[in-house]
């Protein structure tokens, strides 16, 4: 439930309680959330069950759109375009490939960096491009 927390946000959190409540209710504060959770977790689990129980086979077919939701909650851009365009070979992502590319043995089409600017001296004014204003 609080796995998306940091040690760290939980420590800021005690520190915050501990300044709001005080030393003296903070301790029945933890124990009263810990049984306000541990209710609310009986609840949801006591539901899930009778919703079986309800339902019967009727609940795995509710269930699968709701597992294909969590799968898309999950994809990114990269495994996107890795499961669906390269099944799942993700080769072309981490730099393994299978066979190493040979440099081309002509000059035709090979691409040079072109020199770095030099810095403007002081008070100069930087080129003009008419094309890019």
């Amino acid at each position: 439930m609080f796995s998306n927390i940091s040690w760290g946000e939980m420590m800021i959190l005690v520190v915050a309680a501990l300044v709001i409540l005080g030393p003296e209710r903070l301790p029945g504060a933890i124990r009263w959330t810990g049984r306000t959770l541990r209710q609310v977790r009986d609840y949801a689990t006591g539901a899930t069950t009778s919703l079986k129980q309800e339902l019967g086979p009727e609940f795995e077919e509710i269930r699968k759109p709701l597992e294909q939701l969590n799968e898309l909650r999950g994809m990114n851009p990269r495994s996107m375009v890795t499961k669906h365009l390269l099944d799942g070979d993700d080769s072309l992502f981490t730099g393994k490939f299978d066979k190493p590319v040979s440099a081309p043995s002509s000059n035709y089409g090979s691409f040079s960096m072109p020199e770095p600017a030099k810095p403007l001296e002081r008070n100069e004014r930087p080129p003009l491009d008419p094309d890019a204003t």
